[in-house]
């Protein structure tokens, strides 16, 4: 085991094959985002694949290193910058899967920047409806993480709103899935991945259900802690509750 100082941990991500950038230039313009916070991070991957997202997590965990993700960098409170690994999304994983015009939706990246979900989806006369001032530069992963809203917001909602269903990598290596099973009649939100870590998060909410029904979500963004109130019994939904590594289901509206 290392502290993940000095050359161990990008010995060890380039070793994994992954595109790892840890010269001071580079550290230095990944220690910046919008905020006025400068914290140089150890080293930034840059993943081509979801795969490689997963490699970097496990030799960040092995080396007792943390890890950030990052999107357009576009954030005022610092929340792109950190002094472990940064894993620049906005890079490679930055595609429109699909649009289906039909159903209403899209599977994006989560370096997918808004502008160009809403360049792949205003010709079928749709749009993804939050718009942040930042619209040419962030990215959906970002906009999740933050639950960005824009000028639209009172009509369209917030990100939160409009997302569907996502793919979690999360920090132990494990996948999480959330969203709606298009299989079920009552059309309740599923989640498929660890099971320990479901039981827990139910069992945590089990606990503390009056303040999760009366003191969360009391007015239309609330953005102090996790959206606890996605935990209770009868919306249990992990979709709004953090940022995803994979892919992204959006909901996309009627353009104007």
């Amino acid at each position: 085991m290392t502290d993940g100082t000095g050359p161990g941990i990008g010995a060890a991500l380039r070793a994994a094959g992954l595109e790892v950038r840890d010269d001071a230039g580079t550290k230095a313009m990944y220690a910046s985002d919008a905020s006025l916070y400068r914290i140089p991070p150890l080293a930034v991957v840059r993943p081509r694949h979801v795969d490689e997202v997963a490699t970097a997590l496990e030799a960040a965990r092995e080396h007792g290193v943390g890890f950030t993700s990052r999107g357009g960098g576009t954030s005022i409170a610092g929340n792109a910058v950190g002094r472990g690994v940064v894993l620049d999304f906005s890079r490679h994983l930055g595609r429109v899967l699909s649009v289906d015009a039909e159903a209403r939706t899209a599977v994006v990246e989560p370096g997918t920047v808004h502008a160009a979900l809403q360049r792949a989806a205003l010709p079928l006369g749709l749009r993804f409806g939050p718009d942040p001032s930042s619209h040419t530069r962030c990215t959906i992963g970002g906009m999740i993480g933050n639950n960005a809203c824009g000028n639209r917001a009172l009509g369209y909602g917030r990100t939160s709103d409009n997302v569907v269903a996502m793919t979690h990598l999360l920090a132990s290596g494990e996948t999480l899935r959330t969203g709606y099973d298009a299989a079920d009649a009552a059309g309740a939100p599923t989640a498929t991945g660890p099971a320990t870590l479901l039981a827990d998060l139910r069992a945590a909410a089990g606990r503390h259900l009056a303040a999760a029904r009366t003191e969360f979500d009391t007015f239309g963004r609330q953005l102090s802690g996790y959206a606890v109130q996605h935990l209770l019994p009868e919306r249990f939904d992990l979709t709004y509750i953090d940022e995803s590594g994979g892919h992204v289901a959006v909901r996309l509206e009627d353009a104007p």
